[in-house]
């Protein structure tokens, strides 16, 4: 084997493909003898790195001849000797190990065929490659956010259904043993019937449906329908108050963990996206291209995208520059602004929180007149009164944050970040506020008159079963949210992308297509979702009712997205989002179980109803399961409920945290000292290659 050297008039050699100066001899003779000899065009260097970690590869594998020679990074001749050393020592073996090799091969092909077959079973994967392949990758993070709900939702569902939806249903088939005890001091909190009289009209019907009252009430929909059921056989044993409740945490256990797995995968790739010496010209120029588009419109877009991201980094560069440059003067009267400004936004969110709460206060007196009983529309509107109001609030105030934040004079990219905080602070407060109102209500915070609670411990007057009425008001906004969804898809984006399409007005063309805005439509989404968690205790079967919506909502958005809409001007890129979003969908968690916990550890439950009633908490299902426990285990959760375990736990928990931050503040000086080798690499290359010159 000889070096060949680049040379004019070669008309046999071509360029080498990775642009060095050794050229690539390709006649004819080395193609026909390409798979018996060794070819001429391969560089002859003394021995190398490189090739002492093809060595080390071969005497891996070699150590594990289990994987396959296709996985092993090494030329190909080296792979048809280490084939023919595998031939050798096949014939050496015994017929047993030959057998068990081959059996080995056989499931290991299996395994392989099974994981293809696998990956078409996948949910909507055609979808989201076509998807990722027109839009690009930002567009495709939201489908498979809104892919990862659905699972989980249908997940959630399957878990309700099968330790307390079915179970319930079986035991009420089959008439076994329901508690119901009534307390003769206190009829008035068992008076509850929320089954019609009579004939009821064709509206009413529809009426129930819309806002889960009547005889929806009456269903397995809702927290009041389940009995307080205990079975017991010789060899069998079933409760379903302790199902109801262990059901509940199971859940949002589930939620939590899948969130944070998936959290932690992004988390990994934002580490590097994020970083500001990563993330500069050098790397929007070589490695901001998404490889998935192939429609020429989508390629135009992605190209003025990156120009755009460009001219933003420019802009900011400048801005900061300009900011180094103000006097005294000048930065208090920026501060002055910007406080002046925070003051109107928390203004803004103190109105719309004060109109949900008044809403729902409302609500209740509005339904309870009489102009309103029997007017269709005036009852619906009555009922739905919250869930306009935070609508409302939800599309309003956005659009006068984008307005302020703009006098606030920030770099862009933190206008778009306190944008999106304060949007997604209005959407979970908003939730917030409801459960308040509701909750100040039910406690008989908001009345002068406390003998309801007194009797009862709840206000028994106007919640005759206060967890179906929370149930309610979830039941509802996951409802109205849907429908808000269709309306704005079917009567906005479809005629506005006609009227843009054949009107040729300078003030249409300017308002031009929709935008595929995604940071709020995935803000929609979480919000749903927190409704969802919320309501699941209240309303066993809201999971499902989600999952149906999100599995229509993403055939309704995919549609509008090819139809009606075009990627935004400000794009950001997928791993960026899917942290983000994963984030907020942690808060939304946390926050939907500050309801559930404070009705479990604090409330009274419902008399009347539920599989809770005629006790003083609902935690009490725990005590009582625990003490029927045999010794031995009673004691081992008596110690796991004691502060003896607790306080250990706690300060073990602290020690844990505490050596995690550590190694993580390490990791991150390790992986900074990596890079600055790296740049100190580049700059040595550079300066090298010029001094060669």
């Amino acid at each position: 084997m000889h070096r060949i050297e680049a040379g004019a008039g070669d008309s046999d050699y071509d360029t080498h493909p990775f642009g060095t100066d050794v050229m690539w001899q390709t006649n004819a003779s080395v193609l026909r003898h390409r798979g018996h000899e060794e070819q001429t065009w391969t560089e002859t260097f003394p021995p190398t790195r490189e090739n002492a970690l093809e060595n080390n590869w071969v005497d891996m594998w070699l150590q594990n001849e289990n994987r396959p020679i296709k996985d092993l990074y090494c030329s190909m001749q080296r792979k048809r000797e280490i084939r023919r050393k595998q031939e050798r020592k096949m014939k050496k073996k015994t017929g047993l190990e030959s057998w068990k090799e081959e059996k080995g091969r056989s499931w290991r092909k299996f395994r392989r065929k099974m994981s293809v077959v696998l990956q078409h079973l996948i949910l909507w994967k055609g979808s989201l490659q076509t998807i990722g392949g027109q839009f690009g990758t930002g567009i495709q993070s939201y489908f498979t956010f809104l892919r990862f709900l659905v699972l989980l939702n249908f997940v959630t569902f399957l878990l309700v259904a099968g330790f307390i939806v079915i179970p319930s249903i079986a035991f009420n088939e089959l008439g076994l043993n329901q508690t119901v005890s009534h307390s003769p001091n206190n009829s008035k909190c068992f008076e509850y019937n929320p089954n019609p009289q009579g004939l009821e009209r064709f509206y009413v019907f529809i009426m129930n449906i819309l806002m889960g009252t009547g005889f929806m009430e009456w269903t397995y929909m809702f927290y009041g329908y389940y009995k307080k059921t205990s079975v017991n056989f010789s060899n069998f044993s079933y409760n379903v108050p302790l199902a109801y409740l262990v059901t509940t945490l199971a859940y949002f256990l589930l939620s939590l963990l899948w969130t944070v797995i998936r959290s932690v995968q992004g988390f990994k790739q934002s580490l590097i996206t994020d970083d500001s010496s990563v993330n500069n010209y050098t790397d929007k120029v070589l490695a901001a291209w998404d490889f998935c588009i192939k429609d020429e419109k989508i390629i135009t877009l992605k190209q003025r995208s990156i120009r755009y991201e460009l001219k933003v980094d420019l802009e900011e560069e400048k801005i900061k520059r300009l900011h180094a440059q103000r006097t005294i003067c000048q930065r208090a009267g920026i501060y002055s602004v910007r406080i002046l400004l925070n003051l109107i936004v928390i203004a803004l969110l103190c109105g719309a929180f004060y109109c949900i709460y008044r809403s729902t206060q409302e609500s209740q007196l509005l339904l309870a007149l009489e102009s309103v009983k029997g007017n269709f529309i005036l009852e619906l509107l009555a009922g739905y009164l919250p869930s306009i109001v935070i609508t409302a609030a939800n599309f309003i105030l956005p659009l006068l944050f984008n307005i302020t934040i703009k006098w606030e004079q920030y770099i862009l990219s933190v206008e778009i970040r306190l944008t999106l905080v304060r949007c997604v602070f209005l959407r979970l407060a908003s939730l917030g506020m409801l459960l308040y109102s509701l909750w100040n209500n039910i406690t008989c915070g908001d009345t002068e008159n406390k003998t309801p609670c007194d009797n009862c411990g709840y206000n028994y007057v106007e919640n005759k079963c206060w967890e179906t009425r929370v149930g309610q008001e979830m039941y509802k906004l996951l409802i109205f949210d849907f429908l808000t969804v269709l309306v704005m898809i079917l009567l906005v984006d479809f005629p506005r992308k006609m009227i843009v399409d054949h009107c040729s007005c300078k003030l249409v063309q300017l308002w031009g297509q929709q935008e595929f805005v995604v940071p709020q439509f995935v803000l929609d989404i979480i919000y749903g979702q927190t409704v969802c968690w919320i309501g699941t205790f209240f309303c066993p079967l809201l999971p499902l009712l989600n999952t149906v919506k999100y599995f229509i909502i993403f055939y309704m958005k995919r549609l509008t997205l090819f139809s009606n809409c075009r990627p935004a001007d400000r794009t950001f890129r997928a791993s960026n989002a899917n942290f983000f979003f994963l984030l907020v969908l942690l808060l939304g968690l946390a926050i939907s179980w500050v309801p559930v916990l404070y009705s479990i550890f604090v409330m009274t439950p419902s008399k009347p109803c539920g599989p809770f009633r005629d006790q003083a908490f609902i935690w009490d299902t725990i005590s009582m399961a625990v003490e029927s426990l045999p010794k031995v285990a009673r004691n081992f959760f008596e110690f796991i409920a004691s502060q003896a375990f607790a306080i250990p736990l706690f300060f073990f928990s602290c020690i844990v945290m505490f050596y995690l931050m550590a190694l993580g503040s390490s990791y991150g000086k390790l992986v900074k000292t990596l890079k600055d080798q790296l740049q100190m690499e580049r700059s040595r290359k550079i300066l090298l290659n010029q001094a060669y010159q």
